[in-house]
């Protein structure tokens, strides 16, 4: 074990220091458990974590561990959206780095994931394949949905209340009855928006206990399953299985083809392969567009469809997913001590209208695709399931903003036309910096009645609740120089999402004599978005 390097005598200091923590002299003989935990009072995914926390610490000491707890910060997305979204994606690269300091500085020998929420499980991943120890991820759980004048809501009711009151469809008052409701305990937020699909992920990928990923938060078997999350990190440790044991490019392969068939969020496009790089394993955009052709999709949960995630933990939540795609997975070891195939087939579906079988899928591909075309040639992401299929092909009139508040102020006023394409760009991961969110302009448009009429573009990205024609990751991004900088109002965009296709009816000369005149707008930046910008940290991305 690493542990035992403070066995030798010249680690007499360093005990002493460990034993004014508490430790005797047989815990120097057991397994060091880290437990990173997440805990905090603002995200309410994470109010409960601390209780998990404990049963996983009691886990670690039942099983032989000596267990230690330290803490990892979260940004909660929906909090930040708008006020603070710059500093939400480069947070899940300060989390793996901040778990990777603490594991590896003290020489321990495995550790637990305590976390929930957006870029939180995505960094906590990322520290797992660094580092190759023993870990595993416990995800606190989805919130059960809010009710309102006798329906079911969410967080994305709320957002888009915005746009319904501007519309004159909503009084303030329903609206404040919304806001008052919608988000009813805690728990992530109640559709599979990023922090839910990636919770899902983590336990198709392997890294979490069979039933972690849509188990409630609510739900009193979640500290239970914590208390066996403690117990088996040890086992992983006295039997030497490390992360990159599990997260082999099958674990990878499997977590995007549940992704596809679930109708996940287009944030995995960043988050799975910036983990599968730690593992030193290679996935870029076009493995989800190959994916998703040959994966149909078979949940319609919020924000693509009806239901929410008590529905889909009801229907069986992952494992009964694995078993409706157990003849074309890739078998895979897992923290369970099982093969993924033994789970999907030992995994039965207790509702088969929420998770569908795949010859009667809510849509034939899954819920994902990738375009390109000469204003992204790179490629960009939408979610497919979440567009309807008048606007599956779409031609429109650009409307071009250079920041998500002047796309904002136009949304909101009178001048938004049907046949708009309002493009928002130099809000990528340089070009903002930190790749903010776009759920408010989004949720707006669908407020206002515009969803079947109204397309979005932009080079940063779109929420986990975002539904409609919102195109996001748009690369490259206009800040490096990308087409999309070369747009301007009028210009006609077409989009075809079922060919795959996003152009602009330019030129390539009229694109190229543009972009000599383009220039990034100012953005006053702290020291930390200064790092996001010019130090190119790793986002998945091909250049690193």
């Amino acid at each position: 074990m690493r542990s035992d390097v403070f066995m030798e005598f010249e680690k007499t200091p360093n005990r002493s220091l460990f034993r004014a923590s508490g430790l005797a002299d047989d815990d120097f003989k057991k397994p060091f458990i880290g437990i990173a935990n997440s805990w905090n009072e603002i995200i309410p995914g994470h109010l409960h974590l601390n209780r998990i926390a404990e049963e996983v610490r009691k886990g670690i000491t039942e099983a032989g561990g000596v267990p230690f707890t330290f803490g990892i910060p979260g940004i909660c997305d929906g909090i930040a959206m708008g006020v603070g979204m710059d500093w939400s994606l480069p947070s899940r690269d300060l989390i793996a780095d901040a778990v990777e300091c603490m594991i590896n500085a003290h020489a321990l020998d495995g550790w637990v994931g305590v976390t929930n929420c957006d870029k939180i499980t995505p960094g906590m991943l990322m520290a797992a394949a660094r580092l190759d120890v023993p870990a595993i991820m416990i995800t606190g759980g989805p919130m059960k949905a809010g009710v309102h004048r006798g329906e079911r809501i969410d967080l994305i009711s709320a957002f888009e209340a915005v746009g319904e009151v501007d519309a004159g469809n909503m009084t303030k008052e329903e609206a404040a009855e919304i806001e008052r409701s919608c988000c009813a305990c805690e728990g992530s937020c109640a559709g599979l928006f990023t922090a839910n699909t990636m919770a899902c992920l983590t336990e198709a990928m392997g890294m979490s206990i069979k039933g972690c990923g849509s188990m409630l938060a609510t739900d009193k078997r979640k500290l239970e399953l914590a208390r066996e999350t403690g117990r088996r990190i040890v086992e992983l440790v006295k039997k030497g299985i490390t992360a990159r044991k599990i997260m082999t490019e099958n674990a990878f392969w499997n977590a995007i083809t549940v992704d596809m068939a679930i109708g996940g969020s287009t944030n995995t496009v960043l988050h799975l392969p910036a983990i599968a790089r730690e593992a030193g394993i290679r996935i870029d955009i076009d493995m989800f567009d190959e994916i998703s052709k040959k994966t149909p999709n078979i949940c319609s949960i919020r924000p693509s469809g009806p239901y929410f995630m008590e529905d889909f933990e009801r229907a069986g939540g992952v494992p009964a997913v694995l078993n409706r795609l157990k003849d074309v997975l890739r078998d895979n070891p897992t923290v369970n001590m099982k093969g993924i195939k033994e789970i999907a087939e030992e995994s039965e579906v207790k509702d088969g209208e929420i998770i569908r079988p795949p010859e009667n899928p809510f849509h034939r591909e899954g819920g994902i695709a990738v375009l390109k075309g000469n204003i992204a040639p790179g490629g960009c992401v939408v979610k497919q399931a979440a567009v309807s299929e008048k606007m599956m092909r779409f031609s429109g009139r650009a409307r071009v903003f250079d920041s998500e508040k002047d796309a904002m102020e136009y949304i909101l006023s009178d001048e938004m036309k049907e046949g708009d394409v309002i493009v928002i760009r130099y809000v990528g991961l340089r070009g903002a910096p930190g790749m903010p969110e776009m759920l408010s302009p989004t949720s707006a448009v669908v407020g206002k009645g515009f969803e079947d009429k109204v397309a979005l573009i932009t080079d940063g990205r779109f929420s986990g609740g975002t539904r409609g024609p919102c195109i996001g990751h748009v690369e490259p991004e206009a800040f490096d120089g990308g087409p999309i900088a070369a747009l301007r109002d009028g210009d006609i965009i077409e989009i075809d999402i079922p060919a795959r296709k996003i152009n602009a009816k330019l030129s390539d000369e009229e694109i190229r004599e543009r972009l000599k005149k383009a220039k990034p707008p100012e953005r006053k930046l702290t020291p930390f978005l200064k790092k996001v910008r010019y130090c190119r940290i790793d986002y998945g991305d091909d250049d690193g």
